[in-house]
């Protein structure tokens, strides 16, 4: 298999059939994206998903390339927030040509401390284990909502919209 289709959730890719599911959270795409990598050894994993802007003039699907734990916070031991401690992996950036991806065990609907373009659930976890079993990770957000108290309604609205642009978008680049 060249390429291995991650999602979190079937509801994040309506009519998109190619795809593998990890569930959501970071140890849930860890654990899956292991295991389909151990299974299939891709090239390359593609994931797409939805993820909250926490900039007012990002929308539609954007190319993230560099990822964060935004819910590290080792801050008590003297790390940086999203530093993991005594990790030799701080930060994972495949380019700087793309956006910043803060990914976290929650659903922001509030600001954040950590300066990110947008934030999700699963992607940081999904890079790490591509980076150390050394496949290549691209990675697609779909911009469902703006990070804030209305989070959940857009979400949910915004799903079959991202599937869309992502089949588009995925089909010009030759990905699929």
């Amino acid at each position: 298999m060249k390429r291995l289709f991650i999602a979190a959730l079937k509801e994040e890719t309506p009519g998109l059939n190619f795809f593998n599911y990890t569930g959501a959270g970071k140890i849930n795409a860890a654990y899956h994206v292991t295991k389909l990598i151990i299974k299939y050894k891709p090239l390359e994993v593609i994931n797409f998903g939805s993820a909250g802007s926490l900039r007012k003039d990002l929308n539609g699907l954007i190319e993230c390339t560099k990822f964060y734990q935004r819910d590290m916070d080792a801050r008590g031991l003297n790390f940086a927030l999203g530093e993991t401690p005594f990790d030799d992996i701080k930060e994972i950036i495949l380019s700087n040509n793309g956006y910043s991806c803060g990914s976290g065990d929650s659903f922001v609907t509030s600001r954040i401390e950590m300066n990110v373009d947008v934030v999700d659930m699963e992607a940081y976890a999904i890079a790490k284990v591509c980076q150390k079993e050394n496949v290549k990770f691209r990675c697609f957000k779909f911009i469902s909502d703006e990070a804030n108290e209305n989070a959940k309604i857009d979400w949910i609205e915004n799903c079959k919209k991202g599937a869309t642009l992502f089949l588009e978008q995925a089909k010009k680049l030759s990905l699929v």
